[in-house]
């Protein structure tokens, strides 16, 4: 076992797991990370992940890795500050263990985090929310399935980790119906269910069965549906909601999307920002303001309450007499 093997090892078991108890979600992101930058070397060099080195995950190869995610999987440069975040902190991790590399750390430490633009949010109007909840055809199972995660999506504004972690146990029917979640920072939180949403998962729950620790929304085989899995059903769906809403065929759908569209139905039917940051899960309320600078009807509705000035559009052709005579002379010597 080298060395670099033995960290990766003690860096997730007394690192993350013990010393910082790092939440599930924040433990397979970072784990995800670094499978990926141990394929990405392996294929680099030519070495079995087993037999690399420190030597091996330098400067040059960590900023390669970073290209291969915005060039070769087409990552966002959010996607891939996120990873440089991962690969950061095992490497804050191994310069106490490792204080022969000190030089070698230092300098992938020192790889600064990709500057973007931030764009304003994607979210779906109404017409397109509903083209997307008919597209599943609910005559086969994966379908229902696929119909009632998107019901929940679009009305919860789950983060698609929280939602793909419900169980069915999570699920409180009838009066006062919400579901449970574990967000961000451990934190548990419940969301009210719509009279529409209580009724789709009452109606799945019956068909779908199992115990109260079992996934809410499985595979044929009863795991846990996966993201990339989620990614490819809701791509299926959204291909064929275009077909009846064309406005879809200029929007990105992905599970974000959806828990933006959630905000944005909120605060359109006039929800605080304060309370949609409690719904959202949102550790700062500021992270809500996003969403103000996405809805131009709020601006809209500050520009009607102003008083409109007196001041009139200026005439097309104004009179000759207007122009002052050092200006017509001016005018006069140029044209020469």
């Amino acid at each position: 076992m080298t060395a670099i093997a033995v960290t990766l090892q003690s860096f997730f078991t007394d690192r993350l797991a013990r010393q910082r108890r790092a939440s599930p979600h924040t433990i397979a992101s970072y784990r995800d990370t670094l499978r990926l930058l141990l394929t990405f070397l392996q294929d680099r060099t030519g070495k079995p992940a087993s037999q690399l080195g420190w030597d091996d995950i330098d400067v040059e190869a960590v900023s390669a890795f970073l290209d291969h995610l915005e060039t070769g999987r087409a990552n966002s440069a959010r996607t891939r500050n996120l990873r440089l975040t991962a690969i950061r902190s095992l490497f804050a991790y191994a310069a106490l263990r490792h204080p022969e590399h000190a030089g070698l750390i230092a300098r992938v430490l020192a790889i600064p985090p990709r500057r973007f633009e931030k764009a304003t949010v994607s979210f779906l109007t109404p017409p397109e929310v509903d083209a997307l909840l008919n597209a599943p055809d609910r005559a086969r199972w994966e379908h229902r399935r696929d119909h009632a995660w998107l019901f929940v999506a679009i009305q919860t504004g789950l983060r698609v980790c929280e939602l793909l972690g419900l169980n069915c146990g999570d699920v409180a029917l009838g009066t006062g119906a919400h579901v449970r979640c574990l967000g961000k920072g451990r934190k548990q939180r419940a969301v009210p269910l719509t009279r529409e949403a209580d009724a789709v998962l009452g109606v799945w729950l019956a068909e779908r069965g199992g115990g109260v620790a079992d996934p809410l929304f499985p595979t044929r085989t009863g795991r846990r549906l996966s993201r990339d899995a989620v990614a490819r059903r809701l791509a299926l769906h959204g291909a064929i909601a275009t077909e009846q809403c064309p406005s879809l065929q200029n929007k990105t759908l992905s599970p974000h999307v959806l828990r933006h569209t959630t905000a944005m139905t909120l605060l359109g039917a006039g929800v605080d920002s304060t309370v949609i940051a409690l719904w959202l899960g949102h550790a700062d309320p500021r992270s809500t303001n996003t969403y103000l600078h996405a809805d131009l009807s709020i601006m809209e509705s500050a520009l009607a309450l102003t008083t409109p000035t007196d001041s009139r559009p200026a005439a097309t052709n104004p009179p000759t007499h207007f122009w002052p005579s050092w200006k017509a002379c001016d005018y006069a010597d140029h044209s020469r």
